[in-house]
């Protein structure tokens, strides 16, 4: 079975950066498309990105488009969520989940996926 551990959350102030990290324990990572979801208390849980399995396809929540950038390293087994210009807004749990999707395609649909890590905790505030 796929396990997902997250890893890089904290507290930042408004404008800041951080990097979270969604390492995976499987051989078969690569076949997985990788997405990233958030869930702020008393909210549903959102997507946020997502990549394909072989990175050739992202997608970003209109919320996030151009300030947040996800990538994958096959070889590492990690996905990467890159985020700059943090927003109060932007606080929440951030999760990492796996699905199994046609080549070149992920979603941002919770529904959708097969393997959810335990989440880290991200705080946008001054």
């Amino acid at each position: 079975q796929l396990q997902l551990v997250e890893s890089g959350g904290g507290l930042v102030q408004p404008g800041g950066s951080l990097r979270l990290s969604c390492a995976a324990s499987r051989f078969t990572f690569d076949y997985y498309a990788i997405g990233w979801f958030r869930q702020a208390p008393g909210k549903e849980r959102e997507g946020v990105s997502c990549i394909s399995s072989n990175g050739g396809t992202t997608n970003y929540s209109d919320s996030v488009k151009g300030r947040f950038t996800i990538s994958r390293d096959n070889a590492k087994n990690t996905v990467y969520l890159q985020m700059n210009s943090l927003k109060p807004e932007d606080t929440a749990v951030y999760y990492c989940a796996a699905g199994l999707f046609v080549q070149g395609k992920c979603s941002m649909d919770p529904r959708l996926q097969n393997a959810w890590g335990q989440g880290t905790q991200v705080t946008v505030s001054s």
